[in-house]
């Protein structure tokens, strides 16, 4: 099942989506050894985390056939450049009747950027267990911070990071600019901009719906893989919206120091999801971030956890502002 066309920025999400393809197409270099580009920067001078989650789960999945992903936990090392190749080594730490597990380095110039761990099943499903009820009925979605039910509302109804991004004042060097010129691979709406778009402070949970701008086909590992790259995004925002000195918020910088996700079931991620965040802690420089994905039944797909470090943002001049 396609997405419908018609998005006002579809072509440049279109050309995102098949830059991230291209940066998975993995090439064997050895015995569970590959080699990778990165997809077109969004992020100029430097690597998204989310396309190296996705390339890590990628290639521990090449070296883990007929089986399923359970879990990937990673820890962010060092950034990359996208100009250089990406060299990615799969340890098969066990392969057991029932689960497999892989640990995976990616490196660049020999440099560490992230080592993971994934953990994969083998073996029949068991039942689902019922659960409440369709997200974005109108009765609203499970997984608030206190297990409360919020309303993310109707993908169609909201507005695009794109358009959100057009509000923004424009300027030299905006950033704002590039989730227009190179927006993300998949189509995200959301009633609330993030802070880096005019959001406002604020406590509590936030949702945004997210989806691929097109269909790429039925392997579940890649539908994976694209769900991990898209559970990067915004987890570092929602501890910045949350920090208890509200006038510093538009002048925080910081970095991903690690990211957990874990998939209760397979997904088509060619349609809609929702991804519903809050801070899970803010103290002593670094903020504990949490996500849970739904499709668009309501069903919990995935669980989400990232620890960032938080700090002011350095100036030109080199000062922290």
């Amino acid at each position: 099942m396609s997405p419908p066309a018609g998005s006002l920025h579809e072509p440049a999400v279109l050309g995102s989506l098949d830059g991230l393809l291209q940066a998975l197409e993995l090439d064997p270099v050895g015995d569970d050894r590959f080699r990778a580009g990165s997809a077109p920067g969004q992020f100029p001078g430097r690597i998204f985390g989310g396309q190296l989650l996705a390339q890590a789960l990628a290639a521990a999945s090449a070296t883990a056939p007929g089986t399923t992903v359970q879990s990937l936990h990673a820890a962010f090392v060092e950034a990359g450049v996208p100009e250089h190749p990406i060299d990615i080594e799969v340890e098969r730490v066990r392969d057991g009747r029932s689960s497999a597990t892989r640990r995976v380095t990616l490196l660049q110039g020999g440099r560490p950027l992230l080592e993971a761990l994934a953990s994969f099943r083998a073996g029949t499903v068991t039942a689902d267990a019922a659960l409440p009820p369709v997200a974005g009925s109108g009765s609203g979605v499970p997984g608030g911070p206190d297990g409360s039910i919020t309303d993310p509302g109707r993908p169609e109804d909201l507005p695009s990071i794109q358009e959100w991004a057009q509000k923004v004042p424009a300027g030299p060097g905006a950033a704002s600019r590039s989730w227009i010129e190179r927006p993300p691979a998949v189509e995200i709406r959301m009633g609330e901009p993030p802070t880096f778009l005019g959001g406002a402070p604020a406590q509590g949970s936030r949702s945004h719906w997210m989806r691929l701008p097109r269909a790429v086909g039925d392997d579940p590992a890649l539908h994976a893989a694209l769900l991990a790259y898209a559970s990067d995004y915004f987890l570092m925002d929602i501890v910045f919206r949350s920090y208890p000195d509200l006038a510093a918020v538009g002048r925080l910088g910081g970095f991903s120091l690690d990211h957990a996700l874990w998939l209760h079931r397979p997904c088509r991620f060619d349609r809609w999801h929702v991804h519903t965040q809050d801070a899970l802690a803010v103290s002593g420089g670094r903020g504990l971030a949490r996500g849970t994905i739904r499709d668009e039944n309501g069903q919990l797909v995935a669980t989400v956890v990232q620890d960032v470090l938080v700090r002011p943002a350095v100036t030109q001049e080199g000062r922290a502002s």
